[in-house]
């Protein structure tokens, strides 16, 4: 697919293939913050983490009794969950290395992960179509969300954290209300099972992929359906934006795909040979996609810089020239012509901002919707949850704006798998992971973590 010549000049290429487990592996993701960490969950019950470009696993964490079947990074990449084939969920702290909560409710498979962008809060999906949003302190289960007629696949919290959108087996596309506890639209399109969801990272707007091998774009003012891209590739499992909110990449069998949605467009396409790609990051300059098959894992970088050349001019004007089955004329807008007829400017958004809109303070001591459940099983005792007004003040504030710290610098791997421009080494051990640096902790293992002979 690439050539790794250090001389190549090709837009992607093949970074490392590993064995990740001993069994199949089953899951994985990237660290989205840093996309220079990876989490791997197999059929061996043990979750495996990698620093990308690196052969060695970091740390191989320990504890679930069945196979695990999802995993996710916190938007810190400090803390690690992951949900195993009974329903159970482990996290791990990855500076003190151990276990931090155990929590059960779920009735089969945990298909889906994400932790809330500021509370201690995390959301899972599960094969059993129920929906769980869980109070890490607290240890328990602190509201139910059913509407799903099959498998939840994936679900995200907004960049504001008052909502859920969550994509199903059952084709349907739903976002739920937190602080109202309930449904608050479903959106109708796709034809076969979503596999993925992604809200901009600040536009209201929404976007879902599709065994249909369609992505829908959802306008989440007007509730209604912005766009849908052709059906002119394989299966889509992964989407992501770009950071600026410009377009947005699709991760399909062999091929990526980059979109426009208002008009729809195709802004290029560039074979991959990654196989079914399941997770995609953005990393300075570089997108990374990771794959896996049996008991190995691949992971691909392509060069951003080298695509974005193609379609954007000197100052952020926003031109196109695309190998894509949609060619554009140099010149025309990135994404189409907005409502009131202007064309799209470059970092200026057409919709209302989750980083602008405040309610006022009245609002925010709203009671979120709570159910006190009693979902753990009997794993670790779970404590009772009295005052449930104070979730409205921790959960889901919503004068709470969008961070945008700048990432720390990373290394940026070239074609021959060398880092270059290096702060520091990349992450060789568990407890300074973003640091990059090893831990003096490494060498005392604790309960339900394995360290690797080979560190």
């Amino acid at each position: 697919m690439a050539n790794n010549s250090p001389g190549s000049s090709r837009k992607a290429f093949k970074l490392q293939e590993f064995c990740a487990h001993a069994g199949a592996v089953n899951c994985l993701s990237l660290g989205h913050k840093s996309g220079r960490v990876l989490a791997t969950g197999g059929d061996d019950k043990k979750v495996n983490l990698w620093a990308v470009g690196k052969p060695n696993c970091i740390l191989s964490l320990s504890g679930h009794t069945t196979s695990i079947e999802c995993v996710r990074f916190c938007g810190s990449e400090e803390l690690v969950c992951a949900g195993s084939s009974s329903g159970a969920l482990k996290i791990w702290d990855l500076e003190a290395t151990k276990i931090v909560r155990t929590l059960t409710g779920h009735k089969s498979n945990i298909r889906t992960i994400d932790f809330h962008p500021y509370g201690d809060f995390i959301g899972t999906g599960s094969l059993d179509t129920n929906i769980k949003l869980w109070d890490i302190r607290r240890k328990g289960c602190i509201f139910t969300y059913k509407g799903h007629n099959a498998a939840v696949n994936s679900l995200k919290f907004s960049p504001d954290g008052q909502w859920i959108a969550s994509a199903g087996e059952d084709a349907m596309v739903k976002l739920w209300d937190l602080r109202a506890g309930k449904l608050l639209t479903e959106f109708v399109g796709h034809v076969g099972p979503v596999t993925d969801v992604e809200f901009h990272p600040h536009e209201f707007l929404l976007a879902s992929a599709s065994l249909d091998r369609t992505v829908n774009f959802w306008d989440l003012e007007k509730f209604q359906q912005v766009s849908s891209t052709e059906p002119d590739t394989g299966p889509i499992r992964a989407i992501t934006f770009d950071p600026a909110g410009d377009l947005l990449y699709a991760g399909c069998p062999d091929v990526l795909r980059l979109y426009g949605w208002e008009p729809s467009r195709t802004l290029d396409t560039l074979a991959m040979g990654w196989g079914k790609v399941v997770d995609l990051a953005v990393a300075n300059t570089q997108l990374i996609g990771a794959g896996h098959h049996g008991t190995y894992v691949s992971l691909y970088v392509v060069e951003v810089r080298r695509l974005q050349q193609h379609f954007r001019g000197a100052g952020g004007a926003s031109t196109l020239t695309t190998t894509g089955d949609t060619p554009q004329q140099d010149g025309a807008p990135l994404r189409g012509v907005g409502s009131g007829g202007e064309s799209f400017k470059h970092g200026v958004g057409m919709r209302k901002s989750f980083s602008k809109d405040k309610n006022n303070a009245k609002a925010n001591a709203e009671q979120m919707k709570t159910e006190v459940t009693s979902d753990t099983g009997g794993e670790e005792p779970s404590d009772e949850m009295h005052n449930l007004n104070s979730y409205s003040a921790d959960a889901f504030a919503t004068n709470r704006q969008l961070q945008r710290t700048p990432p720390p610098e990373l290394p940026h791997w070239t074609n021959n798998n060398d880092p270059v421009s290096v702060s520091g080494e990349v992450a060789t051990s568990s407890s300074n992971i973003r640091q990059g640096r090893r831990s003096s902790t490494q060498a005392v293992p604790t309960p339900g973590v394995t360290l690797p002979s080979s560190l």
